[in-house]
C-alpha cells in the first residue's frame, strides 16, 4: 500500500492507498480488486477488503462505502451502510472514531483528507465529471460544518491516470475552460490533431487549492501506465478486455 507524508505526519489518522498487489482474485482481477460493482468473485472482493483494512490495523467490518456515480454529492456518516443499500455519493466524511472510510478507483483520482486536530477525515472519487461539478469543495465544506478548517486540512491524491495517459477528444476542453478560463494549463495537445492530453491530477489540487488548503501531496502515479501496480479502466477499454478491478484507497481516525 501507498502513504503520502503529509497525512503519515498526523498522530490520529491512518490512511492507505491499496495498489492491486497481495490480494486473492485471479485472471484480470489479480489480485487485490475491492470492488463489487467488477464482475469478480464476490467471496474474492470480500476477502481482498478484509485483507485491506486489517493492514491498516483497523477493523474489517468498519469498512464505509458509497454508491459511486461521479457525482458531486457528499455524505457524512456514524455506522456502514448495507451493501446492498449504499448511497449514492462521491465523497463521505465522518468525525466517529475507528471507522474506515473508503472509495474505489480504476483511473479516477481517490482523494483523502484529514483534519487531525478537528478529528473529521472524508475520502473522495474524483473523476473529471465530479471534480469539475464540483465534489471536493463540496467535501471541504462538509469537513468545515464539522469543525475543520479549510487551511488546516491535509489531502492526498492517489494513484490515479496521468496526464500522458490520458487522451481526451475536441470536445472534452470546453466545459473546464467555461468554468475558468485558466484550467487551459491543465490541457497539452496529443499527437492527433484536435486531441488533447488531459491533466487529472493537476485539476484536482487546483479544485482543493480553490477550496482553501494549503497542504496536498500527490503520488507520483499513472494507473494506466503501471499495470503492475494498479487496475485501470482506459487500459483494459484499449484492449477489449471487457472488465476491470479496482483499487481502495482508504482513511480513519483512531480513538
Amino acid at each position: 500500500m501507498i502513504t503520502v507524508s503529509a497525512l503519515n505526519a498526523l498522530s490520529r489518522v491512518r490512511h492507505a492507498f491499496f495498489t492491486r498487489g497481495r490480494g486473492v482474485s485471479e485472471g484480470i482481477y489479480a489480485s487485490n480488486n475491492c470492488g463489487y460493482s467488477s464482475h469478480d468473485d464476490p467471496v474474492s472482493v470480500a476477502r481482498n477488503r478484509q485483507r485491506s483494512i486489517e493492514r491498516m490495523e483497523m477493523p474489517p467490518e468498519a469498512l464505509v462505502t458509497i454508491n459511486q456515480q461521479h457525482t458531486a454529492t457528499v455524505v457524512v456518516t456514524e455506522a456502514p451502510w448495507p451493501q446492498d443499500a449504499l448511497p449514492v455519493a462521491d465523497a463521505v466524511v465522518t468525525t466517529k472514531p475507528r471507522l474506515v472510510l473508503g472509495v474505489l478507483t480504476a483511473d479516477c483520482a481517490p482523494v483523502l483528507m484529514a483534519d487531525g486536530k478537528a478529528g473529521v477525515v472524508a475520502a473522495v472519487h474524483a473523476g473529471w465529471r465530479g471534480a469539475l461539478d464540483g465534489v471536493l469543495g463540496n467535501t471541504v465544506q462538509a469537513m468545515a460544518e464539522l469543525g475543520a478548517r479549510p487551511d488546516r486540512i491535509v489531502a492526498g491524491i492517489g494513484p490515479c491516470i496521468g496526464q500522458r495517459s490520458y487522451e481526451v477528444g475536441p470536445e472534452f476542453p470546453a466545459p473546464f475552460l467555461e468554468h475558468d478560463k485558466d484550467n487551459g494549463i491543465f490541457f497539452a495537445e496529443a499527437r492527433r490533431p484536435g486531441h488533447y492530453m488531459f491533466d487529472l491530477p493537476g485539476f484536482v489540487a487546483k479544485q482543493l487549492a480553490r477550496a482553501g488548503l494549503r497542504e496536498i501531496m500527490p503520488t507520483p502515479c499513472d494507473t494506466c501506465r503501471e499495470e503492475a501496480r494498479f487496475f485501470s479502466h482506459r487500459r483494459a477499454t484499449l484492449r477489449g478486455e471487457g472488465d476491470y478491478g479496482r483499487q481502495l484507497s482508504a482513511i480513519a481516525l483512531e480513538r
